[in-house]
């Protein structure tokens, strides 16, 4: 029953698409936490807070139903679309760095996106609840299946799919984050909160950290082909 996934013995060459992918993801969050802190010692032209910042863009666009509050934590910036509020971490809210203008800009962008309507921003939160249900579950039920049925298990299948959704979630996620911080650059320039090389020192701050995105989709995309490659392709000859 258990021949098709325990053929490769005690060495299982997929883990390797499972390494490929932490590898990556630790290269992109040394790679954006590097920038941050780079750019968090460069003080502002204007000495604009990330929280001043944040608020004069928010308006600059007409939005005046958006509150901006401080959250504990490193990097835990991040736009709540239910209750419509701005989030800024302690290292952004009241700094007038560059690099927490940026932050700060970019979550902007989110909350721009939400007032516009911007479609993958709508999709991306639909998916939320079926991506918390899916991810949470598309293990235990491959595992399940493999014991009970065996790897070609309709169990096993219906966790493979579940994973897709986790996949397909990642893949929207990337548009959404890198509007916004099309957004951030643009209107920080706009409005004149940064100026001159700051515009661009920004972009450098929001273009590290959208590596995270593309690392967390690509190490998905491995995983996933992981699973196909364990339970998937081997199915046929069991």
């Amino acid at each position: 029953m258990f021949g098709g996934y325990y053929g490769y013995g005690l060495f299982d060459p997929t883990m390797i698409l499972v390494l490929i992918g932490a590898v990556l993801s630790m290269w992109a969050s040394a790679k954006v936490q590097g920038t941050f802190n780079k750019y968090s010692s460069v003080r502002s032209r204007t000495g604009m807070t990330g929280a001043d910042a944040a608020r004069r863009l928010l308006n600059s666009q007409g939005i005046y139903d958006v509150s901006i509050e401080g959250v504990a934590g490193n990097l835990t910036d991040h736009y709540d679309p239910r209750s419509k509020t701005l989030r800024l971490s302690e290292s952004v809210y009241q700094s007038s760095s560059v690099s927490a203008i940026g932050v700060a800009a970019h979550e902007c962008g989110h909350a721009i996106q939400d007032h516009v309507g911007y479609v993958p921003l709508r999709m991306r939160a639909a998916f939320v609840p079926v991506v918390n249900f899916g991810s949470h579950l598309s293990w235990p039920l491959i595992l399940i299946g493999v014991i009970i049925g065996g790897i070609g298990s309709p169990m096993v299948n219906i966790g493979i799919w579940m994973f897709v959704l986790v996949v397909l979630f990642q893949l929207i996620t990337l548009p959404v984050e890198l509007n916004a911080s099309r957004r951030a650059v643009v209107l920080l320039d706009q409005n004149g909160i940064l100026q001159g090389e700051e515009v661009s020192q920004t972009r450098k701050v929001l273009g590290a950290a959208a590596l995270t995105y593309v690392a967390a989709a690509a190490s998905s995309i491995l995983q996933l082909l992981r699973l196909v490659i364990l339970f998937g392709g081997r199915r046929d000859r069991d």
